[in-house]
Order: C-alpha cells, then sequence, then structure tokens
C-alpha cells in the first residue's frame, strides 16, 4: 500500500472488538460472565452462518472498545498458534485490582503468568479453549459510571473497564506497521524486546494500544476453537467508513463490500503480515433491538432472518444465562 497525506483520513478510534471463537457456547459463556464477570449483551447467530450462534460480552451497553465475541463452532478443532494472527487479547483493569484478580482466579483453578510490560503489571492466562487473555493494570484506562459493568463479587471498583490492547503475532515489524502507521495513523511509541508497542488517541483512553510481537518466523496461524478471527478497529460514522473504503482500494488493499451487522457496519481486509483486520462503526450500537435492561437475554435475529426463527432457534443448542454468581 502507498500511504496518502494522512490529514486527509478519517479518525481510527483504537480497538471497536476482537472475535474469536470457541468450541463451547455454554462454557465461554459461564467463563466469560462469571469468572471475568463481563456482561452477555447480545445473544444472536453468525450472519454468515445462521445456525451458530455469535456472543458478544462487554460492559453495561456494550460499548465499542468494551467488547468481545465469539464465534461458537460447537466440537470445532482448536486452532494453531503461528504467526499472522492476534495472540494475545488485553483488559484494563485498575492498577489497585492486580491483586483482587490475581487471588480470584488462581482460587478458580486458572494458571495465572504475572509479569511487568512498559511499567504496568500483565496477570496472563487462558480461558476454556486455550485464548490467551491478558488482565492489565493501567490507571490511564478512563472509566464511564453510566456504562461500567459490576456484580455483587466484582465490583466496580476492581471490575474490567474496556479493552486494553491486542498483540499481534507478526513475521516482521514493517508488515502491520504499513496499516498501523501509514493508514490509521498509529505512533510507535517503544519496544521492549522483541515486542514494539504502537498507540492512538481513542475515547476514554480504551483499546488505543496495539502490541506487534516481531519473531521472524514463517508459521502461520490456523483458525479453530481458542484463536482469534480477527480484530476490528473504530470509526464514528457510515461516511467515514465510505471514506476507509474508497481510501484502502485506491491503496490496493483488497477490502470486502460494506456489511450490515445490525448494530454495527463493517469492512475486512488483511494487514499485509494476514492478521484480518476490520473497520466497524461505532453506530447504531448494542441497543438497536434491546434495552439496557434486557440486553443478552433473547436470541436476536437480523431482519432477513425473523421468518426462519423458530427454525433457527430450534437448531441451536440451549444456553443458560443464568444471573452471575459468587466465586
Amino acid at each position: 500500500m502507498v500511504a496518502n497525506d494522512l490529514i486527509t483520513r478519517p479518525a481510527v478510534g483504537g480497538l471497536h472488538h476482537v472475535t474469536a471463537v470457541t468450541g463451547d457456547g455454554q462454557r465461554n459463556v459461564d467463563f466469560y460472565t462469571k469468572t471475568l464477570a463481563m456482561r452477555l449483551v447480545k445473544v444472536t447467530i453468525n450472519y454468515d452462518d445462521p445456525g451458530t450462534y455469535h456472543l458478544y460480552f462487554g460492559d453495561r451497553v456494550g460499548s465499542p472498545g468494551s467488547l468481545i465475541t465469539f464465534f461458537v463452532w460447537a466440537g470445532g478443532f482448536g486452532g494453531k498458534r503461528g504467526t499472522g494472527e492476534v495472540g494475545q487479547t488485553a483488559y484494563a483493569v485498575p492498577t489497585s485490582a492486580i491483586s483482587f484478580w490475581k487471588e480470584r482466579l488462581a482460587k478458580l483453578g486458572l494458571k495465572v503468568e504475572e509479569s511487568v510490560r512498559y511499567g504496568q503489571t500483565v496477570l496472563a492466562f487462558a480461558d476454556p479453549d486455550g485464548l490467551a487473555v491478558e488482565l492489565v493494570g493501567s490507571e490511564s484506562d478512563a472509566v464511564n459510571p453510566q456504562t461500567q459493568w459490576a456484580t455483587d463479587d466484582v465490583p466496580a471498583a476492581v471490575a474490567i473497564r474496556g479493552l486494553h490492547s491486542v498483540t499481534l503475532q507478526e513475521v516482521v515489524e514493517e508488515l502491520p506497521a504499513s496499516v498501523l502507521v501509514d493508514q490509521f495513523g498509529y505512533r510507535r511509541i517503544g519496544q521492549e524486546g522483541n515486542r514494539v508497542r504502537f498507540e492512538i488517541d481513542a475515547p476514554d483512553n480504551q483499546g488505543r494500544i496495539v502490541d506487534v510481537i516481531v519473531n521472524g518466523v514463517r508459521k502461520f496461524a490456523g483458525g479453530g476453537a481458542g484463536s482469534v478471527h480477527h480484530v476490528a478497529f473504530r470509526t464514528a460514522t457510515d461516511e467515514q467508513q465510505a471514506s476507509w473504503l474508497e481510501l484502502l482500494r485506491k491503496e490496493g488493499a483488497h477490502v470486502s463490500p460494506i456489511m450490515d451487522r445490525d448494530y454495527f457496519h463493517s469492512i475486512y481486509f488483511r494487514e499485509p503480515g494476514g492478521v484480518l483486520f476490520e473497520i466497524a462503526t461505532d453506530t447504531p450500537g448494542m441497543l438497536t433491538n434491546e434495552t439496557v435492561e434486557t440486553l443478552g437475554t433473547t436470541l436476536s435475529l437480523p431482519a432477513w432472518l425473523e421468518g426462519a426463527r423458530a427454525e433457527i432457534e430450534k437448531g441451536l443448542p440451549a444456553i443458560e444465562r443464568a444471573a452471575v454468581v459468587k466465586a
């Protein structure tokens, strides 16, 4: 791709969501709502595979920058680690909450590795599918009291505040940087060993960081349960997204048409290192067809599939969405 003047480009507001794959919908819901105390904000189907679930977890209203979503491929094979993928997905918690989370995760039987990265404490562990998850102690990630989600056993003072960062596994730094820096306007702000950090301004300072681990190994990842399918970046409006579509195509990217996902609109392309990138709009949002109180309590279907609701519901396994319980 050949970069044009960044002044003419729409803004990218950091991370919108991460979409991964799980092999067990019930186990996935239990882990993210009970262990991590996130809110299940949307139960829908994979629009490209309507016989399977698509689950969304986030803050109280499913704000962009708080979301992780999962395609449920029941009984599917596990993914294979390698380059050209999102290796770790990290969430921000208050620095003062690190000891709480370390104790909580250990009590629940998770193997947790603690380290320090760019001066911040990181707790690394895996979800039940083997997806690499991290909690990062951060005071710069703001929290909106109106959208913060908390539970009886994970109060707001220690709860997850949203996405902190993703880590891309790459052969060389220049491949993702050609999009992150030259296209999206990220800044290269540091390097620790083979980990390079890129940052951009983002609302509430959430989801503003992308790390790149440069391993020089051409062993490419294979998708499956426990792997990230794609990472989405924020753009505010449909008009800005249309501009991105035009710009990226002019610069040689193979970009999908705009796709209506009901809660946002999406375009997809692969950065040169192989990671599938999405640019997703902030609007219309998770409250399109549910209220704040009822988010995630029913199966939400796109209008074009409402006529097949009975058949779709019959073919999907039941998922218990009980209230969060104490650990």
